[in-house]
């Protein structure tokens, strides 16, 4: 249970984000309204600099490089900024667990 709590919130959220993103199906654009949180897409304005990424995250997520890039041009940066950050999480655990093993070895 201890190693639950070690665990980051951010680390989650992340993986559990790709995972969700890589195992919805894949829309073409334009051809299904959804629903969205966004702001100015609720304000029927078209243009929103966010708008997309998700699908776009998920076309990669499915190898679908020419759709990804139809919905969002930051797609692909998007999910190469994720997985570095879920990479930097992981070896800060790691990292973490190596300082708390040679403290816990040093005053036993």
């Amino acid at each position: 249970m201890k190693m639950l709590h070690r665990i980051p919130v951010e680390l989650i959220f992340w993986i559990t984000a790709l995972v969700l993103l890589a195992i919805a199906e894949p829309i073409q654009h334009g051809h299904i309204h959804h629903f969205t949180l966004c702001p100015l897409a609720n304000m029927g304005i078209e243009w929103c600099p966010g708008c997309g990424i998700g699908r776009a995250i998920t076309q990669l997520l499915h190898g679908n490089v020419r759709e990804s890039l139809a919905h969002h041009w930051f797609g692909i940066p998007a999910l190469l900024i994720i997985g570095h950050r879920i990479i930097e999480l992981v070896n800060r655990i790691i990292d973490n667990n190596r300082k708390l093993k040679y403290k816990e070895e040093r005053y036993v």
